[in-house]
């Protein structure tokens, strides 16, 4: 009896395995973009250039599946290279000390059809804090031109930047000339990890 409980654990053991799968973020097709107020009247809004993350999914249970994803700081791009420069300087994200922003899941919740809450912890600037992201997908798999599995998902949330140690700011009449809050948008294109077999 033992002997046949050992031979069936082991043939369950691939199958449970098959149930999670590893998808990595193609950054070509994707984009992660911030928008921040200015002079209290309107909206700046800017781009990480260079980004990676994976995503480990259970078929069978979203809720066990994790998120990973770094964005690269000194790729921050608004359009306007003398606010770049600033930017990247430690009065922001002193990027020479801070060279990424990381972000790792913690809990994976069902939102609703379509939709999930992914808890986690993003660490900027040397600050661990931790954030929810508002998820639509991931959408059902499609095979690209060169065979390829694709999946896709879109992601926001909300911060207060000084959290983070981002605190430079000036003041006018009418208020702050950079904003506090931050509104972060996050569009991502995944691709199917191809699991190696195992040879003999």
């Amino acid at each position: 009896m033992k002997r046949l409980l050992a031979v069936l654990l082991a043939l369950a053991a691939p199958v449970a395995g098959l149930a999670q799968s590893t998808w990595n973020l193609d950054p070509a097709h994707s984009h992660a973009s911030f928008t921040i107020r200015h002079l209290v009247i309107s909206n700046v809004r800017g781009d990480f250039q260079k980004l990676s993350g994976s995503v480990k999914l259970d078929e069978k249970d979203v809720t066990k599946s994790s998120v990973e994803a770094t964005l690269e700081t000194a790729s921050i791009d608004t359009r306007v290279a003398d606010r770049d420069t600033h930017l990247r300087s430690p009065d922001f994200f002193d990027v020479a000390k801070y060279p990424v922003i990381t972000f790792k899941s913690t809990k994976v919740e069902k939102a609703g059809p379509g939709k999930l809450k992914v808890t986690g912890d993003l660490t900027m600037k040397g600050v661990t804090k931790q954030v929810t992201l508002a998820v639509d997908g991931p959408t059902a798999e499609v095979k690209d031109p060169w065979g390829n599995t694709r999946r896709g998902l879109a992601a926001s949330t909300t911060l207060d930047r000084r959290d983070f140690g981002l605190t430079w700011g000036k003041v006018i009449e009418a208020g702050p000339v950079v904003g506090d809050e931050v509104k972060i948008e996050i569009e991502g294109e995944l691709i199917k990890q191809v699991e190696k077999t195992a040879t003999k």
